[in-house]
């Protein structure tokens, strides 16, 4: 799967979550996605939190498949910014 293709997996909850804050996942080469309020991009900018993690890793989170704080604990996915955004998350997926 593409990372415009994860986004476009996820536009509709972002869309209607109300998430109040920004925040950015950047698989590396394969792209980023910045969602900021209800607005989501694959165009790289600043946000308040960064979610670093494999595009593999993206997809099997937003399945469901990938359990947040332990691929945290795991070094699976990595956290810059504001680690309150990141908690957050769990209303956009």
């Amino acid at each position: 799967m593409s990372i415009q293709a994860v986004a476009d997996k996820i536009k509709a909850k972002v869309e209607s979550a109300g998430f109040g804050r920004s925040i950015k996942f950047d698989t590396g080469s394969d792209g980023v996605i910045v969602i900021d309020g209800t607005t989501l991009s694959t165009t790289d900018g600043p946000a308040d939190c960064t979610i670093k993690l494999s595009l593999d890793d993206l997809e099997s989170l937003i399945a469901g498949e990938l359990n947040p704080t332990m691929a945290f604990m795991t070094g699976k996915i990595k956290v810059e910014g504001d680690m309150s955004v990141a908690m957050g998350l769990s209303q956009l997926l």
